[in-house]
């Protein structure tokens, strides 16, 4: 700490990067302390006899009660084990007693309950045309011919190309949800590609299975002569991954192949639209060539009496069988020509005799692309041997390519793939028996001149044939089409942030932004799109912590998985969720982006607005961008009393939050380089007035409300005085103050409602089975737009004992265009639309109950006075429709007149 008297320092940058990083490291060093005491604790359990004892009792007593080992109830744990069973194919006969032990309608039951009550929907989407590759990176060759070639190749066509590692499954989920397609390049179907590929259907998303070998037919593969070379267990290992190759190729439902036999293969084994792609030329490929060309010094003709360099690139071990194709003419023209010199590159085991040539023989570890092209441009003949198998015949003429892009003549078995394109003798050799390998090679070495003259011819053939756009105009625009054009239709383009939205909606600030979803897509004038949080489990306990994009009402919804609450620096900087959002942002291309509450989603949200130089607008719901506890109290609940924030007060509430002047540095920047600041009541303007934001950039833009649909009745004659609060169980919002008041109240003539509003997010928060009152105390759930009428009916007065200056207070203007009275603390915004005497009551933000006591009585002794009650101030209200009115004007200022140019990152 230095000692500075705001957390908001809010110009200039002061080292926002390096905040940035000292915030995750702080994280990082929290983590690793944990997980240590926490491995510690358990191995000391472990370690004990009592532990053992402990965790058999705990099974047991759970059981006894119908809970799993962790609490949850058995019937959910049988219907999780029997999704697992089902989707994993462990066995029918572990289903047929998960359906003996519990009925269908009860696993229905439980199905639904789990998945949040129905099915989320979605439906299509104008997302930026972009192709996602789900791929095998760890094989570097492969990856580079099929997944980062096909990356350049995607872009001349006009889409968007992203890549993921199929071993990333959230990152796979998560960009699943905006692609245009997906190619599943080399990936075998484990359960986690299972995933994926139900999510892909789930979104409509059209499929390809990618393969550049013959690795999904067993049976073929077995035929491969280079499993020989291999162990028992190796053999077995690659034979077992052939069915989960078959497996995800056919769950895909289209396929894409290197070459024509293997295309016809695919197909035989039942898929239905398969396409060829060649593996091709790219601009690091023909880079590389270049280069190595270029470094070779100019050869004379008389060096044409010097060594010829035969080269093979060999790899793996996986080719010591092709080798055996060409070994024994090369090593016949290699004893009849004592200057031919062989090179091989990778891993190879060498025939005997071929060993006894001693140094003729140089075996070279493998290589980087550029160093092996360099390399392969300094040999005078490439060889390509293939033993005769229909798995060798699905191969592709990667060597004839990366031998001909360097100018040398290749000498290759008579495979398919090679057989289609070389013209033998012209463009390149071709040997079938021992005989023609041994003529091929001494002819080549023999003749300089036919040796430049063949590989000149090559060079010539593979750049017409292979190059990037001819590819890709002739063979993927078969495949995959061209990119539809991305529709402009004036309409501005919004992407709401907050973070809950339905079907898990909680918050006044969920409401708000909702509501003006609703409106502003109403309009016409508006598209939108909204990035939210999804909790763990909740939709579809099966589904890996990973992004879901849904739709609500007609607007298509991403939520990111929610960190845990006790993470504070994750709540406040969320990496992975800064990642997803620009993945959003790139796919919907906003004009304006609206964050409402954004705790749980981050700080790094702003930042991807400021790479991309998209204008933002913040409402500021609460104070969070000031405080780390968001509603500016101690820990305690009560509010903190301060006006002007001090870091130093701040971090005597917080002892242990060390990354406080960190946090500040970053709310700072977000809040000076917005286009636009949204404050819902004039008294929370002012809060961050005092905070440093600039009067230009903030102003007041008050929620709305709905009217209600009928009017209010008159209160029964002599029935009881009907409170209701509708807070939760937070200190901040007042509900110990409310306790404490009623439990002191020593008279029975009242009726207290209280709304749990954590029924929505499937629990139960409010429990008043130890509360001791004279009076009627009752729990319900939380209301919606259906219900709120009947809620509000059904009370005289709302509580809203808030500790801290709020900054507005939907409920209250709810209740004031209801006509039911209002007990509030002040100041604050909930106190905006108050006039004591004549719509409410007004105590202080430091109440105790005796206060609140205070104004419940008076209003138990006169309850004539609620008799027929009615607002005289609605007119001062604001509806929602009025308040997206104006919001519309506001964003389209944001949007028109953002300045290009701010701070556009973190370092």
């Amino acid at each position: 700490m230095d000692g500075s008297a705001s957390s908001l320092p809010l110009s200039g940058d002061r080292g926002v990067g390096q905040a940035g990083v000292r915030l995750q490291a702080a994280r990082a060093a929290d983590l690793r302390a944990e997980l240590d005491q926490l491995r510690h604790l358990m191995a000391m359990q472990d370690r004990a006899l009592s532990g053992r004892v402990l965790r058999v009792a705990r099974m047991i007593r759970a059981a006894t009660r119908g809970r799993d080992p962790f609490g949850r109830p058995l019937t959910e744990a049988i219907v999780r084990l029997w999704r697992r069973i089902g989707r994993d194919g462990v066995g029918p006969a572990l289903g047929y007693v998960g359906r003996a032990l519990f009925p269908r309608g009860e696993v229905a039951r439980v199905e639904r309950a789990q998945d949040g009550g129905a099915a989320l929907p979605v439906a299509p989407v104008a997302w930026t045309p972009t192709i996602l590759i789900i791929a095998e990176l760890s094989l570097s060759q492969c990856a580079k011919y099929r997944v980062w070639q096909r990356v350049e190749q995607m872009r001349l066509l006009g889409w968007d190309c992203r890549v993921v590692d199929w071993r990333h499954t959230a990152d796979a989920l998560g960009a699943l949800q905006f692609c245009s397609g997906v190619v599943f390049y080399r990936v075998p179907a484990f359960a986690s590609v299972q995933v994926m590929l139900e999510e892909a259907r789930r979104l409509g998303v059209p499929s390809w299975w990618e393969v550049d070998d013959l690795i999904f037919d067993r049976d073929l593969y077995a035929r491969n002569g280079n499993l020989a070379m291999l162990t028992k267990q190796e053999r077995a290992r690659l034979l077992f991954g052939a069915g989960l190759f078959r497996a995800c190729m056919l769950g895909c439902g289209q396929g894409i192949a290197s070459t024509p036999v293997l295309a016809q293969a695919m197909r035989d084994a039942g898929v239905r639209e398969v396409g060829v792609i060649d593996n091709a030329l790219d601009r690091e490929t023909m880079d590389a060539a270049r280069s190595a060309r270029l470094s070779l010094p100019p050869r004379a003709e008389e060096e044409d009496d010097g060594p010829v360099v035969v080269i093979y690139g060999s790899g793996t071990r996986t080719h010591d069988a092709d080798f055996l194709a060409a070994a024994p003419g090369l090593m016949a023209a290699m004893a009849e020509n004592p200057r031919l010199v062989l090179w091989i590159v990778g891993e190879l085991a060498l025939p005997p005799a071929m060993r006894a040539m001693g140094a003729r023989v140089v075996v070279l570890v493998g290589r980087s692309y550029a160093d092996y092209l360099a390399l392969m441009a300094r040999a005078d003949i490439a060889i390509a041997p293939l033993e005769d198998s229909v798995f060798n015949d699905a191969k592709s003429n990667i060597k004839y390519l990366e031998a001909a892009v360097v100018g040398v003549p290749l000498v290759c078995s008579p495979r398919r793939a090679f057989a289609d394109v070389i013209v033998d003798g012209q463009t390149g050799l071709l040997a079938r028996t021992d005989a023609e390998w041994t003529r091929a090679i001494l002819a080549l070495a023999a003749d300089g001149a036919w040796r430049r003259e063949v590989g000149a011819r090559a060079r010539v053939d593979v750049g017409a044939r292979y190059a990037p756009a001819r590819v890709a105009e002739t063979q993927l625009r078969a495949v995959f089409g061209a990119p539809p054009p991305v529709a402009q239709d004036g309409r501005l383009r919004v992407l709401c942030v907050n973070v809950y939205y339905p079907p898990r909606a909680f918050g006044g600030a969920t409401h708000v932004a909702v509501e003006m979803v609703k409106r502003l897509r109403a309009s016409g004038r508006v598209e939108l799109s909204v990035f939210t949080t999804r909790p763990g489990g909740v939709y579809d306990p099966d589904r890996p912590a990973a992004a879901m994009r849904y739709d609500h009402d007609g607007v298509p919804v991403v939520a990111v998985d929610l960190p845990p609450t006790a993470d504070p620096i994750m709540m406040f900087d969320h990496p992975a969720a800064a990642a997803l959002f620009a993945q959003h942002v790139a796919a919907f291309r906003p004009d304006v982006v609206h964050f409402h509450a954004t705790q749980g989603l981050g700080v790094g949200l702003v930042d991807v607005c400021r790479v991309r130089d998209i204008p933002y607008v913040i409402t500021l719901h609460d104070a969070w961008w000031l405080c780390d506890r968001q509603f500016m109290v101690r820990e305690d609940g009560r509010f903190c009393g301060q006006k002007r924030v001090d870091l130093r007060a701040c971090q005597r509430c917080r002892p242990d939050a060390r990354y406080l002047e960190d946090r500040a540095v970053l709310a700072g920047a977000a809040l000076r380089d917005a286009a636009l600041l949204l404050s819902p009541s004039a008294a929370h303007r002012d809060l961050h007035l005092a905070n440093g934001v600039d009067p230009a950039r903030i102003v007041v833009h008050r929620n709305g409300f709905r009217w209600p649909v009928t009017p209010r009745a008159r209160r029964p004659e002599g029935a009881p005085l009907r409170f209701g609060y509708v807070g939760g169980v937070e200190a901040v919002k007042g509900y110990p103050l409310v306790r404490a008041a009623f439990e002191t109240l020593e008279r029975g003539d009242w009726v207290l409602r209280l709304v749990d509003g954590k029924t929505v997010l499937g629990m139960n928060a409010v429990d008043v089975a130890d509360w001791r009152v004279r009076g009627t105390v009752e729990v319900m759930p939380a209301y919606d737009s259906a219900t709120i009428d009947a809620f509000f009916e059904s009370i005289d007065v709302l509580l809203f004992p808030s500790c801290w200056p709020e900054s507005y207070g939907l409920t209250v203007r709810e209740a004031l265009a209801r006509d039911v009275w209002v007990i509030a603390s002040a100041p604050g915004g909930q106190a905006e639309d108050i006039v004591a005497g004549v719509n409410g009551t007004l105590i202080g933000l430091t109440a105790d109950a005796d206060a609140l006591v205070a104004a419940v009585t008076e209003l138990l002794d006169r309850p004539d006075r609620l008799a027929g009650h009615v607002n005289p101030c609605k007119s001062q209200l604001v509806t929602w429709q009025q308040q997206a009115v104006t919001l519309l004007e506001l964003l389209r200022t944001a949007a028109n007149a953002w300045p290009a140019g701010l701070p556009a990152d973190r370092g």
